[in-house]
C-alpha cells in the first residue's frame, strides 16, 4: 500500500501529507495514527498532536514555526495558524560533526569525458563567450549574435513563427478574433540542426547584463569578478570582450579579477573598446575578425577522459514544492557525498534559503574561522534584508506557500538538504571561486537564476537544479541539469524536466538509488553525450546579482 502520510523526522509535531487527505481520514507514519481533523492537500502538513498558541512546530529535527491559534490534532497547518521561527545559533569551537562517508568504491575509477584546461580544471562544456563589460554594449552583442549565431551553425530554437504565418494568413482570410483563439495551429516547425562550423565548439555564447556603469564602484569589482569568474571557467574556451571606455567597470578591473581567479591565464581573449575603435562598423569588423581566429584556435581541443573528482557541482533549486525536501533536494545531498568522498566539489547556495539550520551548518564547518564567516554572512544579510522592511521569512514565493512551503523555516530546512552530511570545507562571499575540494557554501540570493549564475561563476561545471512546480532556468555556460520532487511534474512539464525523483515520493525507488541513478546522467551530461532540456531549448539564463537585498 501507497503510503500516504511522512514524518520526517522522530522530534516533529508536522507531519506531511503525501496524498490529498479528505477530513477524517486515518494516516499512519513512524508507528503512529491520526484521523484528519479537516481535509490536507498532498504537500502540506497537518499537526501530530494539538497545539496551543505559542507552541513550537518542529520539521526535519528543527524548529519552523510557532503556532499562532489553537491547532487541533490532525489539523491543517496554514499561513493563518503558523509563522516563521527559527532557532538561535552560535559557534562554540565544536568540532565538524564526524562524517560517515558514502561507500563509492563502485565510482572510484569512473570518469567523464571533458576538456583539460591549462590552470588543472576539467570543462564539462567548450564555449566562446561574447561579454559586454557595460551595458551600452548590449546592442553590439546582439549584433554579433546576428552575425555568428546561425553562420556557425548555433541557431537551433524551433520556429514558432510557423505559427504567427498560420495566424496571419487567417486573418487575411477574415477569421474573426474569436475564430483566432479558437483555431487549430500546426505545432512550430522543428529545429534543423545545422552543422557546426567548429564541431569542437559546444556554443558561443553571448551574456547580457544591466550593470558596468551607474550605482557604486563596489557594483563594479563585483561584475568584473563574475565575468572574469566566467572568462576563466573550465567551460570556457576564450571569450570576445566589449567596452565602451568610459565606464565604472574598467578593463584593468576586469583583467585584476581574472589574475586573481587564474594567475597563469592563457586563454585566447579578445578585448575592444568602443570610444578608441572609432566607427560602430569598425569595432565589430575587428570584433568578428579576432573571435573567428579565436574559434580557431579552440575547435583544437577533444574530450578526454578525467576522474570524477574534477566534477563541481552546483546546488540549485526554483519553484520548490512541499515535496522538494522529502525527495529531489535529499537526492542531490546523496550526490553531494558521493562526489565529496570522491574528492570532487560541490556548492550549496541562496542563503536566504538556510534560514533556521545555521546552526547544524555551523556544526559541520571544518573549523570555527569558516563557521564564524558563514555566521557574518548570514547575519549580514539578514539585516540587510530587515533595513529595507523585509527579511528571510518574506523569501517564499506565491508558489512556494500554495504547495505546502508555508514558512521560510521549512522551506530553508527542505533546501539545505541538497548540501548532504559532509563536513563543510569552505564558506565563500559573492562571487568568489571555489578553490577547495569538498562542500562549499557560497553567499547568494535565493533568486533561481542570479543564485545559478553566481554558482556557475564560482565554479561550478554542472548544476542540478530540483523543482516541484516547474522552471525552465538554464546557463549559458554549465548544463543545468532539472530535477523533478514529483511525478506528476515530470509528466506534464516533460520538455523541461530530465530527471525524475517523484519515485522516493510514491515509495518506488529509495534516495541511495535515485541518487545513484542521477550520477549516471550526470556522466553522460558531463561527457556530452547527453543534452538537458534547458540546452537544447537555449535557456541561457544569466543575471549578475547586484549586491543589495535579493532574496
Amino acid at each position: 500500500m501507497k503510503r500516504k502520510a511522512l514524518l520526517i523526522h522522530s522530534s516533529d509535531n508536522a507531519v506531511v501529507a503525501l496524498t490529498d487527505l479528505q477530513k477524517g481520514e486515518t494516516v499512519q507514519a513512524d508507528g503512529r495514527v491520526w484521523t484528519t481533523a479537516e481535509a490536507v492537500p498532498a504537500k502540506h502538513k497537518f499537526a501530530a498532536h494539538a497545539l496551543q498558541p505559542g507552541d513550537a512546530v518542529r520539521m526535519y529535527g528543527v524548529l519552523v514555526g510557532k503556532a499562532q491559534t489553537a491547532i487541533p490534532e490532525g489539523g491543517l497547518l496554514t499561513t493563518d495558524n503558523l509563522k516563521h521561527a527559527t532557532e538561535g545559533f552560535f559557534i562554540g569551537g565544536k568540532a565538524a560533526l564526524a562524517w560517515a562517508a558514502p561507500d563509492v568504491s563502485h565510482w572510484q575509477n569512473r570518469t567523464f569525458k571533458g576538456y583539460h584546461r591549462a590552470d588543472g580544471r576539467v570543462g564539462t562544456a567548450n564555449h566562446w563567450l561574447v561579454i559586454p563589460l557595460v551595458f551600452c554594449e548590449n546592442r553590439n552583442v546582439d549584433v554579433l549574435r546576428e552575425a555568428l549565431e546561425a553562420e556557425l551553425g548555433y541557431g537551433k530554437k524551433s520556429d514558432y513563427r510557423s505559427l504567427s504565418r498560420q495566424l496571419a494568413d487567417a486573418h487575411r482570410n477574415g477569421k474573426t478574433p474569436a475564430e483566432l483563439t479558437e483555431m487549430e495551429l500546426l505545432p512550430p516547425s522543428a529545429a534543423i540542426a545545422s552543422r557546426r562550423l567548429f564541431p569542437n565548439v559546444d556554443g558561443v555564447k553571448f551574456l547580457t547584463h544591466n550593470g558596468g556603469c551607474g550605482g557604486t564602484r563596489q557594483d563594479a569589482q563585483a561584475l568584473c569578478g563574475l565575468l572574469a569568474g566566467y572568462i576563466t571557467h573550465p567551460n570556457t574556451a576564450g571569450a570576445t570582450v566589449l567596452s565602451l571606455g568610459c565606464q565604472n567597470a574598467q578593463i584593468p578591473m576586469l583583467m585584476d579579477e581574472i589574475r586573481r581567479r587564474d594567475p597563469g591565464f592563457q586563454k585566447p581573449l579578445v578585448v575592444l573598446e568602443q570610444q578608441k575603435s572609432g566607427t560602430e562598423s569598425e569595432l565589430l569588423t575587428s570584433a568578428l575578425r579576432q573571435t573567428f581566429a579565436g574559434l580557431a584556435e579552440a575547435n583544437r581541443l577533444e574530450r578526454r577522459p578525467a576522474p570524477l573528482s574534477q566534477l563541481c557541482i552546483g546546488l540549485e533549486c526554483g519553484g520548490s514544492d512541499g515535496f522538494s525536501g522529502i525527495s529531489a533536494n535529499p537526492v542531490l545531498g546523496h550526490v553531494s557525498d558521493i562526489l565529496v568522498a570522491l574528492g570532487g566539489s560541490v556548492i550549496l547556495a541562496e542563503f536566504p534559503e538556510l534560514c533556521g539550520v545555521e546552526q547544524e551548518l555551523c556544526d559541520r564547518c571544518a573549523d570555527t574561522a569558516t563557521a564564524a564567516r558563514f555566521s557574518e554572512l548570514m547575519s549580514a544579510y539578514n539585516r540587510r534584508a530587515q533595513a529595507v522592511g523585509s527579511g528571510f521569512d518574506m523569501n517564499p514565493s506565491p508558489g512556494n506557500i500554495r504547495d505546502g512551503l508555508i514558512t521560510d523555516a521549512i522551506k530553508s530546512a527542505g533546501a539545505a538538504k541538497k548540501g548532504g552530511t559532509s563536513p563543510i570545507a569552505d564558506v565563500l562571499d559573492y562571487p568568489e571561486r571555489v578553490t577547495r575540494p569538498g562542500l562549499n557554501l557560497v553567499c547568494t540570493p535565493g533568486n533561481d537564476v542570479e543564485s545559478t549564475t553566481a554558482e556557475v561563476g564560482a565554479g561550478a561545471n554542472i548544476v542540478l537544479f530540483t523543482t516541484g512546480l516547474g522552471t525552465p532556468t538554464g546557463n549559458p555556460v554549465a548544463p543545468v541539469v532539472k530535477v523533478s520532487s514529483n511525478t506528476v511534474l515530470a509528466q506534464r512539464m516533460p520538455d523541461i524536466i530530465d530527471f525524475d525523483a517523484g519515485g522516493v515520493i510514491t515509495g518506488d525507488t529509495t534516495i541511495p538509488e535515485a541518487a545513484e541513478a542521477l550520477l549516471e546522467y550526470v556522466i553522460r551530461v558531463a561527457s556530452g553525450e547527453t543534452e538537458t532540456a534547458a540546452v537544447r531549448l537555449g535557456q541561457d539564463d544569466f543575471i549578475p546579482w547586484k549586491r543589495g537585498v535579493s532574496l
